[in-house]
Formats: C-alpha cells, structure tokens, sequence
C-alpha cells in the first residue's frame, strides 16, 4: 500500500492505493484499516502555498508582486500571483526556483508553461496561479485588470 498526497479543496488530501499483488499471505488484497481515510490538515495548504510562493519571489527579487484572492470568484484557483522580473533571464530562473521550492516542501510537481520563451511564465500549483512576466509584456496584458473589481485593488507584497 503506497500513500499519496495531493491538493485538493484547499487542504491537503491522503489516501492509500492498494496494491493488489498476488500473494500468499491472506491479507493481500484486503483494504487498509489503518485509518486511511481521507485527513484534512489544520490550515488550507492554499494559504501555506501562497506564503511560500510570495516568500520565493521575495527572496529572487521579483518586482510589483500583487496577489489576488479568487475565492468566490473562480472554481479554478484561489489565489493569483502576478509578479515581474526584469529579464527574460530572471523570469526564466524565478520560475524553475519557485517550482523546485514547492516541489521540495510540499510533494508535488506544478505546471509550467512558456518558460522557454522568458516573457510570461504561467505555473499552476493547483489552488495558486503564479504569472512572472517581463516588464513590457505584463504591461500589455493587464491580467490585473481583468481580475480586480472596478477601481479595486489587490495586496501588494
């Protein structure tokens, strides 16, 4: 029986796969009874994951870092972090950064797409979206306009 952890539902989930092999013991087969159930931490790995996701693009020196809280708004994510680096250089290694950092403290590979490219890197951790752009092209996509209320305003770090 292997366990396996992955995000879901703002906390973090466990379960155990059975590994039906044969055997010739007469527990192989058998589920678990030790209590494998699915468990809940005390505090929603959303928040814990968007604390190490600001702290990283702290610690690489990203620029104009806003977070934007999308519970209630979208079934996606529940948060969105847009952040700038100065070069296609810099927002290339804040990225792979960023997604080894999570990878070590919480188990679980994100999704990254355009980091080739350096201009807009999207990872998608699962209940946090993190966009890292250059300075011109985040300028001209205006994600945050398109995210914020009318006239609202999101937390800048």
């Amino acid at each position: 029986m292997l366990p396996y952890y992955y995000p879901g539902a703002g906390v973090w989930r466990r379960f155990i796969k059975e590994d039906h092999v044969l055997s010739l013991h007469t527990q192989a087969g058998l589920p678990a009874d030790d209590g494998a159930t699915v468990m809940a931490q005390s505090q929603p790995i959303s928040e814990k994951l968007l604390e190490r996701v600001l702290s990283s693009l702290s610690d690489d020196k990203a620029e104009d870092v806003v977070q934007i809280d999308l519970r209630g708004k979208s079934s996606v994510a529940d948060y969105m972090v847009i952040a700038s680096g100065r070069s296609t250089r810099q927002v290339s290694a804040m990225s792979e950064k960023l997604t080894d950092r999570i990878k070590q403290e919480f188990g679980f590979t994100s999704k990254v797409e355009g980091k080739d490219a350096g201009d807009w890197v999207l990872i998608d951790t699962g209940d946090v979206i993190v966009h890292i752009f250059r300075p011109e092209v985040r300028e001209f996509y205006q994600l945050e306009k398109m995210w914020l209320p009318q006239g609202g305003s999101a937390s800048a770090n």
